[in-house]
């Protein structure tokens, strides 16, 4: 965090990264533009309001498209979790309506609408390790050999970690630049300054890091963007595994960063 802006956001500096698993989203061409959401976190999602559907109308809107499309969103990540899954579900379904209704994805409106969907949304589109400055949405190339293909565990408690309120706890302070490395050991050096104001908020965050340091074979542990869920790094697949039998009554996912 670098700042509050006079227009309500923050200055920022964050890297994102994206896993191999997570929601699913599918589509098919209908007459009329649909969204039908299950599994296990769709009971948390209003179907007319979703985000995904928000996307889908407003690319057929900019690219004047006749037909509509029956999308459907399986459900699998936790909803206010600070892992972006609604971000990356809207970036998911422009992308997989590019295919079905045929337009370009690197149309300058793609980005345009993915902006005005969120301040992450274009990082989304991108689906690849990138450092957003300003808002989040000046995205810069890196080079992510050091994370990529890195094991990593996910876990959240079910409890919902609202944006706003975490962001309004910020102290203010500019704590100074990240680093352009995006191997593991400057990684560990850097920080998340919103991890305080969330631990104010949820202190079961804090025991939760620290459940995950106390792992075999984890490199780094930390929280993912402003909670509540957080994350651990791990040597290899096996430990990552092991790891998340630890906690048998959160939710928890072992997967790979791309």
């Amino acid at each position: 965090m670098r700042g509050r802006r006079d227009d309500g956001y923050h200055e920022l500096e964050t890297l994102f990264a994206f896993a191999a698993d997570g929601d699913v989203l599918t589509a098919a061409l209908s007459d009329e533009l649909t969204l039908e959401i299950d599994g296990p976190f769709s009971v948390a999602l209003e179907e007319e309001d979703n985000l995904v559907l928000r996307a889908a109308r407003l690319v057929q809107q900019a690219f004047d498209i006749g037909s509509g499309a029956k999308i459907t969103l399986d459900k699998r990540l936790p909803v206010a979790a600070g892992i972006g899954g609604g971000s990356a579900d809207a970036a998911a379904a422009i992308r997989l309506l590019a295919r079905l209704w045929d337009f370009d994805v690197a149309d300058n409106r793609v980005m345009t609408i993915a902006s005005e969907l969120g301040a992450d949304v274009p990082a989304c589109i991108e689906s690849r390790t990138v450092r957003g400055e300003g808002v989040g949405d000046r995205l810069l190339p890196v080079v992510a050999d050091g994370l990529s293909g890195l094991p990593i565990l996910l876990v959240n408690d079910f409890t919902p970690c609202p944006t706003g309120p975490v962001f309004k706890r910020w102290d203010g302070v500019d704590r100074g630049a990240l680093p352009n490395d995006t191997s593991l050991a400057a990684i560990a050096n850097a920080r998340n300054d919103l991890e305080d104001p969330a631990i104010g908020l949820l202190p079961q965050i804090s025991d939760l890091i620290e459940a995950l340091k106390a792992q075999g074979g984890v490199q780094l542990t930390r929280m993912s963007g402003s909670g509540a869920t957080c994350f651990g790094l791990f040597d290899t697949d096996e430990n990552c595994k092991r790891a998340g039998l630890s906690f048998p009554d959160y939710w928890h996912l072992a997967t790979r960063l791309r």
